[in-house]
């Protein structure tokens, strides 16, 4: 793999996303995900996978700069729907899966560590959707897992103002399970999925089953509107402005076309 490293240890997989500076999650890390959860699927020495980014971020969220290399809106709807595939199997993967969340996890990958069954997180991470101030939308169901995690009214202020909330916040929120200090986070981690990884693989493949019918009835339909409003949304006036400010560094004008 090129952005993913796998360590396993006590039957837990470590997997580590290591792609500097921001571990974006670019199409073509989306797609060596999809292949490490068929290897750690495969892998009947692999009980609890734990998953966490290189550096300083958990990951910042989509590599903006791809965007630009998209034209249609049928592509960016197409891109939404890849992703949420590959997050929809994660959070229904066969084993659990554990999110270990450092630094920031903004946008996508925000997206990608709600998927997972558990989320720890350090006590001064940021964690937000900010895909709005860019002047798009988030399009890998981060829409529909957010108010199902923290509600509504507080799902719709993280979203429309694009601010980030702390760990400390998240975990009073019930985004994550718990909150620790940053240096004590990976081994609070290890040790949770050290203790899980000794339950037996045919019950916990039951549970995560089980789990998967406390879902709202329109999950899917909302995943489904989601890709096709990001696809219309990302071929605006207002989302191409967003996207060059970001990489120019400045604020952006939106004109509301």
């Amino acid at each position: 793999m090129g952005f993913f490293t796998v360590q396993i240890e006590e039957k837990v997989a470590t997997i580590t996303l290591n792609r500097p500076p921001a571990n974006a999650l670019a199409t073509q890390v989306l797609k060596e995900l999809s292949v490490v959860l068929d290897e750690m699927e495969a892998n009947e020495d692999v009980r609890v996978l734990l998953m966490k980014g290189e550096g300083k971020f958990f990951s910042a969220g989509a590599d903006i700069k791809e965007f630009t290399e998209i034209e249609t809106a049928q592509d960016f709807q197409e891109l939404a729907q890849r992703g949420q595939q590959i997050f929809d199997r994660v959070e229904n993967f066969s084993k659990p899966v554990i999110a270990a969340i450092h630094g920031a996890a903004l946008g996508g990958g925000l997206e990608l560590a709600m998927c997972c069954h558990i989320r720890l997180v350090g006590e001064n991470a940021k964690l937000g959707l900010p895909e709005l101030q860019l002047g798009l939308v988030p399009g890998f169901a981060g829409t529909q897992r957010l108010p199902r995690l923290v509600g509504m009214p507080k799902a719709a202020e993280m979203m429309f103002t694009s601010e980030p909330i702390s760990g400390r916040q998240a975990a009073k929120l019930g985004l994550v399970n718990h909150a620790y200090p940053e240096e004590s986070l990976f081994d609070e981690a290890n040790k949770l999925a050290k203790k899980i990884a000794v339950k037996s693989p045919i019950s916990l493949k039951a549970a995560i089953e089980l789990l998967q019918y406390a879902k709202g009835s329109l999950f899917e339909k909302g995943v489904e509107k989601e890709a096709t409003l990001f696809g219309e949304v990302f071929v605006s006036e207002d989302a191409k402005e967003g996207i060059n400010a970001f990489l120019e560094k400045r604020k952006p004008e939106f004109k509301g076309r």
